[in-house]
């Protein structure tokens, strides 16, 4: 299906949000979250350009800190705005999941 990248994209978007606002967390941990929860063919390269657009709609934040492994990580956090954000992904997933549900189901 073409369009599986650009529904992807929209998805990964509140799952970023729902792993955000967990704990503080950096770009690479992310990426390992999302595989471990049946995301396998996500890449950093498709990470990065979300948590940047998500920073810029100013619903998540950053803050450069030591990493205990080498260079500094740039740690994301989740903004008030992004936690009503989360709140309505939640929402709209749960009726979209409920109405595709029922299509498939026939």
């Amino acid at each position: 299906m073409a369009s599986d990248t650009q529904i992807l994209k929209g998805l990964l978007e509140g799952c970023i949000l729902k792993i955000v606002s967990e704990n503080e967390t950096y770009g690479y941990e992310i990426c390992e979250k999302l595989i471990e929860y049946g995301f396998e063919a996500i890449s950093e390269s498709s990470v990065y350009p979300i948590l940047i657009r998500l920073e810029k709609k100013k619903l998540l934040y950053s803050v450069m800190k030591k990493s205990p492994l080498g260079p500094m990580r740039k740690y994301y956090y989740l903004t008030d705005e992004g936690g009503e954000e989360l709140k309505a992904f939640t929402v709209s997933w749960g009726k979209i999941k409920k109405n595709v549900d029922s299509v498939l189901e026939g």
